[in-house]
């Protein structure tokens, strides 16, 4: 006989051991299949490692000279910009290098309360929330404002984030056909019967370049007693007179309800996203947002260059207006002046690319195959030219692209030379005659 539950341990010790290993293989075998399927399906995303700062002109790891950028977030150029670069290095000295707590405990310094007003100021709001990023911003927002008795109708092709956090809440969920005013309609028709109704778009589509309707999404949401949110991180800082982003450049600024959006791509490029809009509503979210409650306060360093890039921003137009010229650029050629196309979008337009979208930075050269895209992208990095290529998940399949960003720090010189590789590669790969 074993003395007390010694035989437990003998019967079991090295089964429970062999389980182990063979549900790690299980797990292993399951994975690489997964993996071999990516791969074949040419949707592999590999990662480029950029050995200097961000900016128009960088450095890649493994390829030799300059490299001419055209796929960061950089709108404006700010995350290289000497004042916001210093700004944060103050801030860092100023502040520390982290809160090392969540907001409501002990993370809360007065930067972020300056932050966050300087915001709501920015964008005419009440008030504003900041978050990690807005990612988190998308995931707190509609599980904390709507309940079981609600309805949150969405653009279908609205990003991952709202999607995700329109999952999180108990809310009615409609998806309207995107951009389909007839299509929205009808869904507000249906949803009369909910308490609340929340339209919920982004403002520019980050995937095709496209401009949400505001200012008729806002009319239908008037005639049916609806409320709009707009995600607004690919329009903050540089669309509209003054950067304030769509709903300033379409004139429905006092019809939007709620905007979030990013201090990670205009605002300076590192990382942090905000809810901004009525008061009641940014401090019902500090008490029940979990990604607010449960995630460290943003590092000082981080709000500092945000900050600064808001005062570039509400300082002067200038930035704001070179945004606006390398988006409506006279093409003397063609004949036409702004109303949506971009210097770089006519060129290769007048190539025989398809370009998506229109009056934005944002110019998906639409190439449908993804293995296409993929070996276009590597021969342009060849050229000098860094561009991805975007295939299945990220956008539909059948629909892969390579997303071209232009930034305000471009010269009409790099745009020419961005174009020169294209029609050259699109000729190589068969994607041109």
């Amino acid at each position: 006989m074993w003395p007390g539950n010694a035989w437990r341990a003998a019967l079991f010790w090295v089964p429970r051991g062999r389980r182990a290993q063979s549900a790690l293989a299980q797990l292993r075998g399951i994975l690489e299949g997964e993996l071999e399927g990516i791969c074949g399906a040419g949707t592999w995303k590999s990662e480029r490692v950029i050995t200097s700062r961000q900016g128009p002109h960088i450095r890649v790891d493994g390829v030799s000279g300059g490299i001419l950028n055209f796929c960061a977030n950089n709108y404006l150029g700010l995350s290289s910009h000497p004042e916001v670069i210093q700004a944060g290095l103050q801030a860092l000295e100023e502040f520390g290098a982290g809160l090392s707590s969540v907001r409501f405990i002990c993370g809360t310094q007065s930067i972020h309360k300056n932050l966050e007003a300087k915001i709501a100021r920015f964008h005419q709001r009440e008030d504003a929330i900041l978050y990690p990023s807005c990612y988190d911003a998308n995931a707190g927002l509609f599980e904390a404002l709507l309940t079981p008795e609600d309805a949150v109708l969405s653009d279908e092709l609205n990003h991952a984030s709202i999607i995700d956090g329109i999952r999180l809440c108990k809310a009615h969920k409609y998806r309207y056909r995107h951009l389909d005013m007839a299509d929205l309609e009808a869904k507000l028709q249906e949803a009369q019967k909910h308490r609340l109704r929340l339209v919920a778009t982004d403002g520019a589509f980050s995937m095709d370049g496209d401009i949400a309707p505001l200012q008729e999404i806002c009319c239908l949401a008037s005639r049916y007693g609806a409320l709009v949110f707009m995600d607004e991180c690919h329009a903050t800082g540089f669309l509209g007179p003054t950067g304030r982003g769509t709903d300033e450049l379409l004139g429905v600024m006092d019809q939007v309800t709620i905007i979030n959006s990013t201090l990670g791509k205009a605002l300076g490029g590192a990382s942090g996203g905000y809810t901004t809009g009525p008061g009641p509503l940014v401090s019902l979210l500090r008490q029940r947002a979990r990604p607010y409650l449960f995630s460290n306060s943003l590092p000082p360093a981080v709000v500092g260059c945000a900050s600064k890039a808001l005062d570039l921003l509400m300082g002067s137009n200038t930035i704001v207006q070179s945004m606006a010229a390398k988006t409506q650029r006279c093409d003397s050629q063609q004949g036409r002046l702004g109303g949506g196309e971009t210097w770089f979008r006519s060129k290769m337009e007048a190539a025989g690319f398809t370009i998506s979208g229109a009056s934005h930075p944002i110019c998906p050269v639409m190439l449908g195959d993804a293995r296409l895209a993929s070996r276009m992208a590597d021969d342009m990095l060849k050229r000098g030219i860094f561009v991805i290529g975007f295939s299945y998940p990220v956008v539909p399949k059948g629909k892969a692209r390579i997303r071209v960003q232009i930034s305000a720090v471009h010269s009409e010189e790099d745009i020419d030379r961005c174009v020169e590789a294209f029609v050259e590669v699109g000729r190589l790969h068969g994607a041109l005659p």
